[in-house]
């Protein structure tokens, strides 16, 4: 056995499997104070935990009250909890007894469930002679008000943003779809922070096997907690090893509700400001919501200038080492002649010019990243202006390489999903490295390797390459062009959706048609 499987699987099979004696002494007994110590036992280390022990008025019972004073909402406590016990004798009652006016009320028996419970921003309320205990809904915590999102601009859409509460996340898309087809499943995952994934999807629409086979996927997870959505991305896709995404996050519910409505699942973390989406194809990455909502020839060019940048990011370096360094007959002599000049004075090869101004553009773009708004502006202006020029003065690199680099960053800040251009970002280097080996022969077949991944690589099962490998046809309306939304009547097949009318054949016609 290896050490450190003896050091960490058998300390937590002996920390997480209680045994028959410990289940039989996790039930709760009718004596509150019994009840109290053990759960104080429970958090001994966590000073926050708050007992509040009352004598309820109606019954005349002893009682218990627990929470977290940090998650919790003080004002509900008081009023719906606390006052109606502590001062009515009569008024409305839950059928428990207790003339309580909180929203929810739930009831456990064991300790392990009132821990979670607790720590979840809930009140537990324990009765002398009862062995039951009451959940109350006085959850609390701090939450941020609704904002427009930061890495998802809006131009015409709206601007609201997911925040890190899913409850609330799950409320933004509903406003969308207010309809009783909107269906969550509650999934909790993690042993320590129990974290809660909301799947979300359309019961007339989305594809079971797509349901079952993403909830087998989350089921299967064995991890202490999902902090955000992009742990969850990385441990359910279909191929960790790909530098493309394989489902799409979110920050905007205008987007979210896009999806769910052709067919596709939404998995909303908790504590996360951003929510999943899948299946995913390699060409809804160059979507946006936004596309909707301008006209469809103006939607078509930028849909066409996007697929277009990704290549210039992708491929244009390489280019420039390949022409530099083998293919060089295929520049035209006066421009030959230009270059040649301005490399006159660069001691390095090509190759190693590109990877210092590539190296260094992405320092400069992390680092205005990482730094407050204002700081950041000031690096990406000293970067561009006096970096740039004092390293071409210095004879280091040339002029014509720096025109190359802006070229790609430019085409890099045109796409519209941060994954898809951090992956045109990995797959330069690569390209960059085989037009150093092998000229123009390298790159086409870089291009032909990326193809072929591309074919091959699934999300949730569903084609990656769709509609193009497979061949779609009648998904094309939506890829490369964005054609009329009357003439969208059809749900993407990539979907694999169930219902695949969306659109009616009728339409207000004007005197132009």
């Amino acid at each position: 056995m290896r050490f450190t499987s003896w050091l960490g699987k058998s300390k937590y099979a002996s920390a997480h499997k209680p045994s028959q004696q410990d289940s039989a002494n996790d039930f709760i007994s009718d004596n509150v104070t019994q009840n109290v110590a053990v759960l104080q036992q429970m958090f001994i280390k966590n000073p926050d935990l708050v007992v509040r022990l009352i004598n309820i008025k109606k019954s005349g019972e002893r009682a218990a009250l627990l929470y977290l004073t940090g998650l919790t909402d003080k004002n509900s406590i008081n009023n719906n909890v606390l006052r109606p016990l502590q001062f009515e004798t009569g008024g409305s009652e839950d059928p428990y007894g207790l003339a309580l006016t909180i929203g929810h009320i739930q009831t456990k028996e064991r300790y392990s469930e009132i821990e979670y419970i607790i720590l979840q921003g809930n009140s537990v309320l324990l009765v002398n002679g009862r062995t039951t205990a009451y959940v109350l809904d006085t959850s609390g915590w701090p939450q941020r008000a609704i904002e427009d999102p930061q890495m998802e601009a809006s131009l015409k859409g709206a601007h609201q943003g997911f925040v890190e509460t899913g409850s609330q996340n799950i409320a933004l898309i509903r406003r969308y779809i207010p309809n009783r087809e909107l269906n969550t499943i509650e999934i909790m995952v993690g042993r320590r922070g129990n974290s809660k994934l909301s799947v979300m999807y359309l019961g007339d629409i989305a594809h079971p096997e797509v349901l079952q086979e993403l909830q087998n996927r989350i089921g299967q997870l064995d991890i202490d907690a999902i902090i955000n959505t992009g742990e969850l991305a990385e441990l359910i896709e279909d191929n960790p090893f790909s530098p493309f995404p394989q489902y799409i996050l979110t920050e905007r519910p205008d987007a979210a509700a896009s999806h769910l409505l052709q067919g596709r699942f939404v998995v909303v973390v908790d504590r996360s400001p951003s929510v999943l989406i899948g299946p995913a194809t390699f060409a809804s990455f160059f979507q946006a919501v936004d596309d909707y909502s301008t006209r469809w020839s103006i939607a078509t060019f930028i849909r066409l200038l996007r697929f277009f940048a990704f290549f210039i990011a992708v491929f244009l370096p390489a280019f420039y080492i390949a022409v530099i360094s083998y293919n060089y007959e295929i520049i035209p002599i006066k421009l030959l002649l230009s270059i040649g000049e301005f490399r006159g004075r660069v001691p390095f090869p090509p190759f190693v010019e590109a990877i210092i101004m590539e190296v260094t553009l992405e320092m400069m773009r992390e680092a205005g990243v990482r730094l407050p708004a204002p700081v950041g502006q000031t690096v990406g202006i000293v970067g561009g202006i006096v970096i740039g020029q004092a390293i071409v003065q210095a004879g280091f690199i040339s002029n014509t390489m720096v025109i190359v680099v802006a070229f790609t960053a430019i085409a890099s800040f045109i796409l519209p999903n941060y994954d898809m251009v951090a992956a045109a970002r990995l797959i330069r280097f690569a390209m960059m490295i085989a037009a150093s080996m092998f000229g123009v022969v390298g790159i086409i077949i870089g291009l032909m390797i990326m193809i072929g991944h591309v074919i091959a690589l699934e999300s949730l099962g569903t084609p990656y390459g769709s509609p193009f490998a497979p061949v779609r046809f009648s998904d094309w309306k939506d890829t490369f062009v964005r054609l009329p939304l009357w003439m969208m009547k059809k749900r993407p097949l990539s979907t694999r959706a169930i219902q695949a009318d969306k659109l009616g054949s009728n339409r207000p016609k004007g005197d132009g048609d």
